[in-house]
């Protein structure tokens, strides 16, 4: 069992996850919060709490998904007009 920090396991379950199972910074989140008996520190096994992480972004009802989306949407870049003539 290999531990990884938060951030690395969000990488991780994105890269494996198809668009509609993938999640942000906030819902992973949300799910330490409500599920702390199962994460009692800060280390994250990637074999161990995905499928748990996957169950409960299914679970989620509509307007969360909704929410998720459009978190995820919002860059951090913003386009800022060419400076070049």
């Amino acid at each position: 069992m290999i531990l990884i920090s938060k951030e690395q396991f969000l990488i991780e379950h994105n890269k494996l996850s198809p668009l509609n199972l993938q999640a942000t910074l906030y819902l992973l989140t949300r799910f330490q919060e409500e599920k702390k008996p199962l994460l009692k520190d800060d280390s994250w096994c990637i074999d161990k709490f995905r499928i748990p992480f996957i169950s409960w972004l299914i679970s989620l009802p509509l307007k969360e998904e909704k929410k998720m989306r459009k978190v995820k949407e919002k860059s951090i870049f913003k386009n800022y007009p060419s400076t070049k003539s």
